[in-house]
């Protein structure tokens, strides 16, 4: 027996994990990241878990590396890379990244809710 309210929340979910991308331009790096909006439960508890132990820049990163994409959507970094982004990378960008990423997804979350009613 099927329950149909999780039917419709998991087709929500799907729709919105493989709907369309959406890009930022970060021109310190001279490239185009293009990115999902949602991120999965499991992805989101270990952002949480960072920041709850006060791991707010480690977060960041780790919200970067999850949700940056290529254009044809292969995912742009690794987790071997996340020392780099630690030590390597300037901050403010990749605070401002992820800042972006995170504002373009609640716009099309809230346009959709709009849309919908």
């Amino acid at each position: 027996m099927s329950n149909k309210v999780l039917d419709k929340a998991t087709k929500h979910f799907r729709a919105r994990i493989s709907g369309a991308m959406h890009k930022i331009h970060v021109k310190e790096w001279e490239c185009d990241i293009w990115f999902k909006e949602a991120n999965t439960l499991k992805e989101e508890a270990k952002l949480i878990e960072l920041a709850q132990q006060g791991k707010t820049v480690e977060a960041l990163v780790e919200t970067l590396i999850m949700k940056a994409r290529n254009e044809d959507g292969t995912k742009m970094f690794t987790f071997a890379d996340k020392a780099i982004f630690m030590n390597e990378i300037d901050p403010q960008v990749i605070i401002r990244v992820v800042g972006e990423m995170n504002v373009q997804a609640q716009e099309i979350t809230d346009r959709a809710e709009v849309e919908k009613n």
